[in-house]
């Protein structure tokens, strides 16, 4: 036995025919990627729910789901593009179910803007968390209906607390954090962000969920472990000192060779 943590991963139905003898060899967790967008969403997504369902009997590790997130932010000011994004997260919790997931990706509303600018006027910084929760009150109360966990994930995120902030704003065990290795090392070498186990140190236990992925620093690559330049024996470290077991998912860009991703975090004797 080894208390190494188990690496799960982000993939869409191709890619979880292609690793399923992976994931079950240890039962790892998952993340589908196969139920976010509009055109899905909108559509007849049941039948692939049901092959995911099919594919995955046997698996017992944990299975969450990217919530949508294209062409839209959690805290819009308009009314009614608070009411689509209401409704598309909905769809997303109604798809959790299908297919068994108890947890959703939630993408953070912070910007680079919002960090120089926020404090710049009186009440906008909470003014933002009274939209955010005017879009996701809803939401929130079916999360916790029917069990399913909500992790609002790094994107231009430069000051972890708002995001960490913003989750504990809620009150809710039903709404965490999310960390993505790669959109932090971009904030952190673009933007004068905090670099990426600082991140895990700030949220502590509300970190539930991780992307894991390399960059340069440079823009959102989505690489293999190993092909950026991200420090991730100091990632692990922090990792380590959390009394909990958040989920650890590789999310690369190229689903087909995610097992070398894997290899280079196992060969450093830091995850399998």
């Amino acid at each position: 036995m080894t208390d190494k943590p188990i690496l799960g991963a982000a993939l869409t139905l191709k890619g979880i025919t292609q690793h399923r003898d992976w994931l079950l060899e240890k039962q790892r967790d998952l993340e589908i990627q196969d139920l976010h967008s509009a055109e899905v969403l909108d559509g007849d997504w049941r039948p692939v729910a049901e092959r995911l369902r099919a594919l995955l009997d046997g698996h017992t590790g944990r299975v969450g789901l990217h919530g949508p997130f294209w062409g839209f932010k959690i805290d819009s000011h308009d009314p009614e593009i608070r009411a689509v994004v209401r409704r598309r997260l909905l769809q997303g919790l109604e798809a959790c179910a299908a297919v068994g997931a108890t947890q959703m990706v939630v993408h953070s509303p912070y910007t680079t803007w919002d960090h120089a600018n926020l404090d710049a006027f009186p009440g906008a910084r909470e003014q933002q968390i009274e939209r955010v929760h005017l879009t996701l009150r809803d939401v929130v109360a079916r999360a916790e209906s029917q069990g399913c966990e909500l992790v609002i994930e790094n994107i231009e995120d430069k000051e972890p607390r708002d995001r960490i902030a913003l989750a504990a704003s809620f009150g809710s065990p039903a709404v965490q954090v999310s960390l993505d290795t790669g959109h932090a090392h971009y904030a952190h070498v673009s933007t004068g962000a905090p670099p990426v186990d600082v991140h895990v140190n700030l949220a502590g236990e509300a970190l539930r969920h991780v992307h894991l992925q390399d960059t340069d620093g440079h823009a959102d690559r989505h690489w293999q472990p190993g092909e950026g330049t991200i420090r991730w024996p100091g990632l692990f470290a922090a990792l380590a000192r959390l009394a909990g077991r958040p989920r650890l998912i590789l999310e690369v860009r190229d689903q087909t060779s995610l097992r070398r991703g894997a290899a280079h975090l196992e060969a450093l004797g830091l995850a399998e």
